[in-house]
């Protein structure tokens, strides 16, 4: 094997081992970039630039991001106590398992012989059908993802002191 295809993929599960295990959230998330960083490094390596390129634009530079400002603004950085159920990991590790038997059963069933070639399409070419053909469900998507994260920012406002009015005010003096 190819030692950078090594690194790449010990560094890919480190993080998400990482992700994982650690009980600070913020942590816990930037561990998740590294692991998306390292699948992002993996598809550059097997010459998929564009696949690896949106995946650092998308999972590093959006959806990590969102992760931690959403945990930032809700001010939850620790897990609770009383809110992690360890007596039943069985849960997750039988989950895991049969996730881990359908890939396996999907990817013994394919035929890569049968399969068809595969069209070349450019990454130029790709951003001019994006601005073009797709420019309408682009500008939806947009406005789709502008609209949930405001709508974030205002479910985790908080505000330290009620507002008063200005008959509290003159009742205080």
């Amino acid at each position: 094997m190819d030692l950078a295809f090594v690194l790449t993929a010990l560094i890919t599960l480190a993080g998400a081992i990482a992700a994982v295990w650690l009980r600070n959230l913020v942590h816990a998330v930037l561990a998740l970039a590294v692991s998306f960083t390292g699948v992002a490094a993996v598809y550059l390596q097997l010459g998929a630039q564009f696949l690896g390129f949106v995946q650092i634009l998308i999972y590093v530079g959006a959806v990590a991001i969102l992760i931690v400002f959403a945990l930032l603004l809700t001010r939850g950085g620790e897990v609770p106590v009383g809110g992690v159920h360890a007596s039943r990991w069985w849960v997750g590790a039988l989950v895991s398992l049969a996730v881990l038997g359908v890939l396996g059963w999907a990817g013994a069933a394919a035929d890569p012989a049968g399969a068809a070639e595969p069209s070349v399409l450019s990454v130029e070419e790709l951003g001019r059908q994006l601005v073009t053909r797709w420019v309408v469900p682009l500008q939806v998507l947009a406005v789709l993802l502008t609209a949930a994260l405001i709508g974030a920012v205002l479910l985790a406002w908080r505000e330290d002191e009620p507002e008063r009015t200005a008959a509290d005010r003159e009742a205080e003096e």
